[in-house]
């Protein structure tokens, strides 16, 4: 039987691990890719002798990615040192400090420490997200492509978590009074680039989930995720083609035939995946189908973000491996970046400094600092040519007054910048907006673009911009939900590996 030929627009997160499930699965599998590297953006990014991670900096959920592993026929141990962080991440307010753990008495003791009489309001909420994430999570493994999808009983569970008009903070308002607590269990909305006054009750989830498993790092950066499931994909027969750009779809009818390359070559497929930035793949590549920009603009977009790669000639041994410092004025920040228009000097500031834990990420006695700042997008065309050195050096002045790195200017030695019009010029991303479609309620579940793309027989889509959204896990997960939906249009059986009923049993 001849197999089945699947190519793959993109190697992210997404689209390899599609690729590597696939390919185990007997397909035959060929992933392209424009750049000169798999990841996206989870990709390497050297400057000069240091090693960055693009976007993301850490792994939480880490059953999901042993998940998609597992269905490949491998386990994430084989092919990188993933490191259990603890503590996890220093949040800042002012002059306050708390580490963050997901050691539980230790974590009720740090929130008694900083902000006296909070504890109970910990354990309350830690007990009520264990029953919330066991409705939740089973929601998210499913597709949503057919209005059925509706009808199923995870979902019935899950309705008094999902339909609501709370936001996160409304949900933090049930435990803790002082507003600087809420944030540390709502910054996580900043993952989907979204507002927590504005992001859904449901996604209260994520800090539990983080303060329940832990965080992740790997050694040599992030990276090495996608780095080591290019290498699985490519063990389990499937070809990878980097420097490979697409130039359009091929289609007859509704159907997919294959795909144009830059360099005029045709590939013919019997189904595609899409790992591109999910708007600009669609007003881009569908070759006739396409559609325009002014309807994409419609929709709700993320923030982006403004971002700083430094190599230092020292390493800052005090400094903690991630450290958040909260805007003075947080909600006034998080508004001045959902209006889409003002950029903040009354920032927001998260810094990695990884060399305290890596050893491979810079040379030895020196350190890679990666910092990120929440901004807006490029909706409203802000100039961030002009302006960038300027913003650079207000961020650098406040991680000076706000941390121990006093003198950090005096001891950068490399540097790259990256803003938002840099996301969207060079990364193809629509928008600028490194989170993708906001995660609002109207842009969610089936309302959010189909795993299987609406309107055609053999269009899938992977990354943040289909279900169930950003992050490296929801990503993943996407990957594994296309691919079976895959597998189920020609009949091919499939075991699917499911760990986290286990895992979910023992929360709380």
């Amino acid at each position: 039987m001849t197999k089945k030929k699947v190519i793959i627009i993109g190697a992210g997160p997404g689209g390899l691990t599609s690729g590597m499930i696939l390919a185990h699965r007997g397909f035959d599998v060929t992933i392209v890719e424009k750049q000169n590297r798999v990841g996206g953006r989870n990709a390497e990014l050297k400057v000069g002798d240091f090693s960055f991670d693009t976007g993301p900096t850490f792994l939480h959920q880490k059953f999901t990615l042993d998940e998609v592993f597992a269905e490949a026929g491998a386990k994430p141990e084989d092919y990188m040192d993933l490191v259990l962080l603890d503590p996890m991440t220093r949040l800042t307010w002012g002059d306050l400090s708390m580490e963050t753990t997901c050691d539980r008495a230790l974590m009720e003791a740090n929130v008694e420490k900083a902000f006296p009489g909070h504890g109970e309001g910990y354990r309350r909420f830690m007990a009520d997200h264990a029953v919330k994430l066991a409705a939740i999570y089973p929601c998210l493994q499913r597709p949503y492509h057919e209005l059925k999808s509706f009808l199923s009983t995870t979902l019935m569970k899950a309705i008094p978590y999902v339909a609501t008009g709370k936001s996160v903070v409304d949900v933090l308002e049930n435990y803790f009074a002082d507003d600087r607590l809420k944030l540390a269990f709502t910054f996580q909305a900043k993952y989907l680039g979204m507002s927590p006054w504005r992001c859904p009750a449901l996604f209260s989830i994520l800090s539990y989930i983080e303060y329940r498993y832990g965080i992740y790092h790997v050694q040599g950066g992030l990276c090495k995720i996608s780095e080591g499931m290019a290498k699985l994909f490519q063990k389990n027969g499937g070809t990878l083609r980097l420097s490979t750009g697409v130039k359009e779809l091929k289609f007859s009818g509704t159907k997919c035939t294959g795909v144009e390359l830059d360099n005029g070559e045709v590939l013919d497929c019997d189904d595609i995946i899409m790992n591109a930035d999910y708007a600009h793949a669609v007003t881009n590549l569908l070759n006739g189908h396409s559609k325009p920009a002014a309807q994409l603009e419609k929709k709700k977009f993320s923030c982006s973000t403004f971002m700083l790669y430094l190599g230092l000639d020292k390493i800052y041994q005090d400094e903690p491996h991630h450290h958040i410092i909260f805007a003075d004025n947080y909600r006034h920040n998080v508004e001045d970046i959902q209006s889409e228009k003002i950029v903040s000097d009354d920032m927001s500031v998260y810094v990695r400094n990884s060399s305290i834990t890596d050893p491979y990420v810079a040379p030895p006695g020196q350190s890679g600092l990666y910092i990120l700042v929440p901004t807006i997008n490029t909706r409203h065309g802000f100039d961030w040519e002009t302006y960038k050195q300027e913003y650079r050096d207000k961020v650098i002045a406040r991680i000076e007054a706000k941390t121990g790195m006093k003198d950090l200017r005096q001891h950068i030695i490399a540097e790259r910048i990256l803003t938002p019009q840099d996301w969207r010029d060079q990364g193809d991303i629509f928008m600028g907006a490194t989170f993708n479609l906001a995660h609002t309620l109207d842009q969610m579940l089936y309302l959010r673009p189909h795993n299987r793309m609406e309107g055609y027989e053999n269009l899938f889509l992977v990354g943040g911009g289909t279900h169930p959204g950003s992050g490296l896990p929801t990503i993943y997960e996407s990957g594994r939900i296309s691919s079976n939906l895959l597998c189920d249009r020609h009949n091919i059986a499939y075991d699917r590996v499911d760990l986290a009923p286990a895992f979910l049993s023992t929360a709380g």
